[in-house]
Parts: structure tokens; sequence; C-alpha cells
């Protein structure tokens, strides 16, 4: 067994929404996915350069979502294997 800590992966993505005051996106089959970071620093710097890259579109943002945190290593079931039963 590893006494190494767990991953923590994080994705970063973003496209058009609807509205810039709400995160619904225009066209979910347009979303750019930039890709899956080992940790926050990285996810948080891949997000920084999309964010400035795309600062003049009011319509298009970015996120970072914590992938580690839809599973749960530490329980029997995560609520992500809750939601197929």
């Amino acid at each position: 067994m590893s006494s190494k800590a767990p991953q923590r992966l994080h994705l970063v993505f973003g496209g058009e929404l609807v509205d810039p005051s709400r995160s619904e996106f225009k066209d979910v089959s347009k979303i750019h996915i930039v890709g899956i970071f080992p940790n926050y620093a990285s996810a948080h710097a891949a997000w920084k350069a999309e964010a400035q890259r795309t600062v003049d579109d009011a319509h298009t943002r970015y996120f970072i979502a914590h992938l580690h945190r839809l599973r749960d290593e530490e329980s029997a079931a995560s609520s992500t294997e809750m939601l197929g039963a």
C-alpha cells in the first residue's frame, strides 16, 4: 500500500454562455476542454491563461472543476455512484 497523498485532479473548461450573469452554456457541444491537471496551481494557471485570452468576450467564461471531489475514496459509495442506484 502506498503512502502517497491522493491525487487532486482538476478539470479546466469553458465556453460561450447564454447570459454572462448565469453559468449556462449556449452550446454544450462547443465547450472547450482545456485539460485535466494534477493540482490546483497548474489548473489555476491554465484557467487564468484562457480567461485572459478571452477577456474581451463577456459571454465566454472558464471554470475549474475539482474532479477529486466527485469521488470520495473514504466512503463506501460516492455521491456519483449513488446517482445510478
